[in-house]
């Protein structure tokens, strides 16, 4: 495909009479609805706006290049403008721009197109050709420029690899992937090339992951250069001197980068100690806790909605507000529950299955784990509502994943005539009816196990149950947000949705307390927290409130030896209290929102969260120590 197959005579603009930013981008947008490339114009500037509040995209040189890959697109394509006096665009180097290039793609756009778009950008980085397309007089001669250039490019024979005494590799990237991607690689690799540098590029484009950088070329690298505005894996490069910096400086500062790398002039990368590197993310073979918790992210929304709008269910209506026989019938109430309970609450175990699988096996794994989370619900022991619940789910994701690889293992010997099937056909038919003949004759013992561990748990005396409300409060503070505090919480979900309501009033009151004690310790201790740490308290304390454990993490973060075991403590007291005055909550997130669900006093759950708050804030202020003066 070539460019001119985006741009046509009725996306261009010879002469733009826009004099600002915000009029041109206004101005080339109308030019793509008139042309009937939009579904909706509205919805394609928000997306253009959000892209420029990422950073300009003003890339200097007398270039603007705004640009957009959303729904609102109906059709791929590329609308040109030229301003002869310039328009201040607030372009990196400061300068007016001249040509502006807006590009929209579609969400479903195909490679080909995204590969045009992406040829664009490089061609801009001449500058023989940006000067003819300012000299244009008709949109004759822009086409006739752009053909040209296309022309002269697939001619162009590929050029031999320089050779040097150092290698060094780079990685360029951006939020739409689309413009400065392209661009900043073309930049480092002629710019290298000139300097006589050993230089590969890779690309982390729309089009997903080019000239993918191979483990033997990093080891025998001297330094990496990192030009990204988007995430990159960078576990990979452990070890070496890597340089971080904004795409914009690859496109703008090539030679310095270059020059930093040549010298090592960065620090040597240690590495995040997070799953994200080629053997985790590409062969799906290890990496279990990543696999659950791609699961359980992706479950909360569910969770936490459709608890709430269950909450409030009984918020609005009272006691029996969905039985139509009850004289407390409310329709609202009943909608509210009907859509919580019977649609966001019914889909969670299937998600939870599904992005396990997904994790695991790429896209293909997700079809196979939802339909299996949906059969560790529905088929189960006879008498035995609910299935297997959360504990079949988990089995399902994993299930579904493994077996998904197993059948694209067993596929590849099929020959490449196949290859167009496999993904719509093949691993649909196979992942999906293995994995779901085996949740059928597992399934059955599985909820005869996970409904004896409810019915246990419920069963336990009430010495065992403070403990347990103990160690779930305390867990809630342990990591805030991290893999301890969300076993904790996935327990209490698993335990509310086989109707024990005591464990997640534990976990939610443990929950609350770890930001609502670092801002009380804040007000009342002003004398050993910085300036940062009482604004950040102020805000901990709306944060505890709504039960974001996470608005503690700042402050364990800066002291965790302090502040870490203060918090675990009045957290641990909070959920023993809960345990203790028997409390229930019927939502599984909310905080103060869903006050009035508790079950039993409100006032003693109330009490348990405030006692839990003050052990912990007073703990933390005595540990803390003065600040030093002067």
């Amino acid at each position: 495909m070539n460019i001119t197959d985006l741009l046509k005579k009725d996306t261009i603009i010879i002469e733009l009479e826009s004099k600002t930013k915000s009029s041109v981008i206004d101005e080339l947008i109308n030019k793509l609805n008139e042309a009937g490339r939009l579904n909706d114009k509205e919805v394609f500037k928000e997306a253009i706006l959000e892209r420029e509040s990422q950073s300009t995209t003003g890339i200097g040189e007398g270039i603007a290049i705004p640009h957009a890959k959303t729904a609102a697109v109906k059709t791929p394509a590329i609308v040109f403008g030229r301003s002869t006096k310039g328009i201040d665009y607030e372009s990196l180097d400061g300068q007016p721009s001249h040509l502006f290039f807006m590009i929209a793609a579609s969400e479903g756009a195909n490679q080909t197109h995204l590969e045009t778009l992406s040829r664009l950008s490089s061609f801009l980085m001449d500058d023989k050709f940006r000067q003819k397309l300012e000299g244009a007089t008709s949109d004759d001669e822009i086409f006739k420029i752009i053909n040209d250039k296309e022309q002269e490019d697939s001619e162009e024979q590929p050029e031999q690899e320089e050779k040097g005494t150092q290698t060094i590799l780079a990685v360029t990237g951006c939020p739409t992937g689309i413009a400065h991607t392209y661009m900043a690689a073309d930049k480092l690799k002629n710019t290298a090339r000139d300097m006589g540098i050993n230089m590969k590029v890779e690309t982390n484009g729309s089009g997903g992951v080019k000239n993918r950088l191979t483990a033997e070329e990093i080891e025998s690298a001297d330094a990496i250069i990192i030009a990204a505005d988007t995430k990159i894996e960078t576990n990979r490069f452990k070890g070496k001197h890597v340089i971080q910096v904004p795409v914009a400086k690859g496109i703008h500062e090539p030679k310095q980068l270059i020059e930093r790398a040549m010298k090592k002039d960065a620090p040597i990368y240690q590495g995040d100690d997070s799953s994200n590197n080629d053997s985790a993310d590409h062969k799906g073979r290890t990496g279990f806790y990543k696999h659950l918790m791609n699961g359980v992210s992706n479950m909360l929304p569910f969770v936490v909605g459709g608890g709430i709008l269950i909450a409030l269910s009984f918020l609005f209506g009272g006691i029996n507000p969905t039985d139509p026989t009850s004289e407390n019938y409310n329709l609202f109430s009943d909608m509210l529950n009907t859509i919580g309970g019977a649609n966001a609450f019914y889909l969670m175990v299937p998600v939870l299955a599904g992005f396990i699988a997904s994790s695991i096996a790429d896209r293909p794994g997700f079809a196979p784990g939802m339909v299996a989370g949906l059969i560790a619900i529905t088929s189960g022991v006879e008498g035995a509502s609910g299935g297997s619940g959360f504990l079949g789910g988990l089995i399902a994701g994993f299930l579904a994943g493994y077996l998904t690889i197993l059948v694209k293992k067993a596929l590849e010997v099929l020959p490449a005539a196949f290859d167009g099937i496999k993904t719509v056909l093949l691993y649909p038919v196979f992942s999906i009816g293995l994995t779901g003949v085996i949740m059928l004759l597992i399934n059955p013992p599985l909820t005869t196990i996970y409904t004896g561990l409810s019915s246990w748990l419920q069963g336990m005396g009430d010495t065992n149950l403070l403990l347990l409300g103990l160690i779930l409060g305390g867990m809630m503070a342990i990591d805030m947000g991290g893999p301890i505090n969300k076993a904790a919480y996935t327990f209490g979900i698993a335990m509310l949705d086989a109707g024990n309501l005591n464990f997640i009033a534990a976990i939610m009151a443990g929950g609350m307390v770890p930001p609502l004690a670092v801002a009380l310790s804040t007000t009342i201790f002003k004398n050993k927290f910085t300036k940062e740490e009482k604004e950040a308290g102020k805000s901990a304390y709306a944060l505890g409130a709504f039960f974001i454990t996470e608005g503690a993490i700042p402050f364990a973060a800066a002291d965790p030896g302090r502040v870490i075991p203060s918090l675990v403590i009045g957290s641990a007291v909070a959920g023993t209290l809960t345990m203790l005055f028997d409390i229930g909550l019927r939502a599984p997130h909310g905080g103060i929102v869903v006050a009035g669900l508790v079950e039993g006093n409100p006032l003693l759950y109330l009490l348990a969260i405030v006692t839990g708050t003050l052990v912990s804030a007073f703990i933390l202020g005595f540990l803390k120590k003065d600040l030093e003066k002067g």
